[in-house]
């Protein structure tokens, strides 16, 4: 009888190993290359060392540094390194948790005596860190009883609390504590609690870059301790990280919030309060036309416009469960006459489902599509506002689809195959999903209702063709969900669309149809916003642009400069003539600033096209043409070609028949 273990591969080859390989050594008896780029190991999906020892037949795979999981372990790796260094600099400092994040890591610290981090303490402990990445560190993983690691954190308080949870998360499973010891050359050196895994040693790392630091209160709880938190990002690779750096510069340049400001489009005053936005003219005009155009594609698809008031009594929001489950993200409520509770919405859902309770429906009236552009309201954080991506006020473009059992999946392969279409109106081509199913301790409804309904969401997922990831216990109280993600013109990640399938509102409301069998039946709800929120959706597009937008949502399409006073007249009428066309347009005349100055203030506004009118054009009635990214201007344009080619371009976007431009 052979002692030897056998192990498959992610491919599905198998290899025999001796009993106590560890991963390290498969990875090396598969390719040098591999063994170079590894860092880690997932054991049967368990993730661990690449020291692990393997003891019993599994599945192996070797985790390289420049896939996501390969990142993730190395960022948290380097957020131990990170602490390490702080506490050799700061002598009495606490540390408290230290994960990895998207895009990098964070570690947050108390000081002693009230101290605070300042930049060129960030500077020193950077230089610190790389210090003892060169020491060459190994990562030593130890498990201890909860006693011993109470015992081992005796002058560290945070870490003390998280063992005295006994949180499986942070700690490891049972009672167990699990650290991470980097000894250095005269014996202990530096340990942590960590469940892992980390790379074999710190000469693995290198590739970092501390960010800034911020206050975080621990556990996030406003009456907690406020600790420092020090930002970091690390990759695979000094190109990987100065790639990385490259993109968060050209992130900042396109802050929706500084672009919003300097364009004229929104503002953020202080007298309105934290997390709501006023809409400018130009701002405003580029909503009017994504709502315009969002509510022809609608149209055109079948569904119903609706409009419902902004707040509703207390009881509607205790039948739809919102008071139950939601009630932490709603604004608190307002005692009005005959002593009701009245609410600000957070959600719209519980208006349309009165709206389909009105009257009698019957099955020939299914699916019944209601869209509105509802404004809601909710109550996030301070410290999570974000301009418009993270606002409390808002205008959801939200749909309820009201269908029967047979029609679920039809409607939802239909609604993703509608979602892309508008995506791509507005320039997004890269898309990935997320499916989140049944949360385990928030939910509500039958076992059978939601697995047919997250059955229904694969079947419709797996047709659509879109690369998806499955989110565990990540659906709402009500239903599993569909999450469409975006990606910018910067290769960032953004969510955007949801479509969630929900048992349960029908039912709060006892809705009912009329069946072809005459008897009563309880409609399927599909839950669904497009942009998200009106607000957030343009966030991302100004950032997605730039603020350059195309010229179909550009808030001024053309800009009719006169050379001298003596050209406004002709200047008037192609302005007019554009206008006539329903293109957006304004004269700048030359009564305060000069040609060449108006010409860069239209670029720096981004104008699609800056029109400039002199002599010859009056005679020939033409224009030169100053196209937005173009160096060289064209002269002498007839007006109408121009026209045509504009109008030609502005409905490149595909229009439903019917939308107006």
């Amino acid at each position: 009888m052979s002692d030897q273990l056998t192990i498959t591969l992610p491919d599905g080859s198998t290899r025999e190993v001796s009993p106590g390989t560890t991963a390290a050594e498969v990875a090396a008896s598969i390719g040098s290359r591999l063994a170079k780029a590894a860092v880690a190991a997932r054991l049967d999906e368990e993730p661990v060392d690449l020291g692990r020892r393997i003891e019993r037949d599994c599945a192996l795979a070797i985790v390289t540094s420049d896939s996501d999981e390969g990142r993730h372990v190395l960022r948290h790796s380097t957020a131990h390194v990170m602490a390490q260094a702080v506490l050799d600099l700061f002598p009495g400092a606490k540390f408290a948790i230290g994960p990895p994040i998207e895009d990098g890591f964070y570690y947050d610290f108390e000081l002693p005596g009230g101290v605070h981090f300042s930049d060129d303490d960030l500077a020193r402990i950077e230089a610190r860190m790389r210090e003892i990445v060169a020491a060459d560190q190994p990562f030593v993983r130890e498990e201890m009883g909860r006693e011993d690691g109470l015992a081992l954190f005796g002058d560290q308080p945070y870490k003390r609390e998280i063992i005295e949870s006994v949180d499986a998360s942070e700690v490891g499973a049972d009672s167990s504590v699990s650290v991470y010891r980097n000894p250095g050359p005269a014996g202990e050196g530096f340990v942590d609690l960590c469940r892992g895994p980390h790379v074999p040693s710190t000469k693995r790392l290198g590739a970092f870059r501390l960010m800034k630091v911020a206050g975080a209160y621990w556990r996030g709880d406003e009456k907690r301790p406020m600790l420092q938190r020090i930002y970091g990002t690390a990759w695979e690779s000094a190109k990987a990280l100065d790639e990385h750096l490259h993109r968060l510069e050209e992130a900042e340049r396109r802050d929706h919030r500084r672009l919003g400001v300097e364009l004229d489009l929104v503002s953020f005053p202080e007298e309105l309060g934290a997390g709501l936005a006023l809409w400018h003219p130009r701002g405003a005009v580029i909503r009017s036309v994504m709502e315009d155009y969002s509510r022809a594609r609608h149209r055109e698809s079948g569904y119903e416009l609706v409009f419902t008031p902004h707040i509703a009594r207390s009881n509607l929001w205790e039948t739809s469960g919102h008071l139950d489950f939601y009630a932490d993200g709603m604004y608190p409520p307002m005692e009005l006459d005959e002593g009701h509770r009245y609410y600000p919405k957070p959600m719209n859902c519980p208006f349309h489902l009165l709206i389909f309770r009105s009257r009698i429906r019957s099955y020939r009236e299914l699916p019944l599509r209601f869209f509105e552009f509802g404004t809601v309201y909710r109550y996030e954080r301070s410290g999570v506002l974000h301009g418009l991506l993270r606002i409390r006020g808002f205008t959801q473009d939200d749909s309820h689809i009201f269908c029967t059992p047979d029609q679920l999946v039809p409607e939802l392969s239909s609604l993703i195959e509608f979602v892309l279409s508008v995506l791509r109106a507005f320039g997004f081509e890269q898309f990935e999903a997320e499916l989140s199913t049944r949360p385990e301790e928030k939910s509500v409804g039958s076992d059978e209702d939601w697995e047919m309904a997250t059955r229904a969401l694969f079947e419709a997922i797996d047709g659509s063709g879109l690369s998806y990831d499955v989110a565990e216990g990540e659906g709402a109280f009500y239903g599993p969900k569909i999450d469409i993600h975006v990606r910018d013109a910067i290769g960032r990640r953004w969510q955007l669309s949801t479509l969630q399938v929900d048992f349960q509102e029908p039912q709060r409301f006892e809705l009912e149809y009329v069946g072809a069998d005459n008897e009563r039946h309880r409609p399927i709800m599909i839950h669904r916003a497009l942009f998200g929120s009106v607000e957030r959706f343009f966030g991302i597009l100004i950032e997605h642009y730039a603020g350059a937008f195309p010229t179909w949502l550009s808030p001024v399409q053309c800009l009719v400069l006169p050379v001298a006073d003596r050209h406004e007249p002709y200047a008037e009428k192609v302005l007019s003539q554009l206008r006539a066309a329903g293109v957006r347009g304004e004269l700048w005349d030359a009564t305060h600033d000069t040609l060449g100055a108006r010409v860069r203030r239209g670029k720096l506004e981004k104008a699609p096209y800056v029109l400039v009118v002199g002599d010859d054009d009056v005679s020939s009635e033409t224009v030169g043409v100053n196209r937005r990214g173009s160096a060289e201007a064209d002269r002498g344009v007839p007006v109408d070609s121009f026209l045509a080619a504009l109008l030609a371009e502005i409905d490149e976007r595909r229009l439903p028949e019917g939308a107006a431009p």
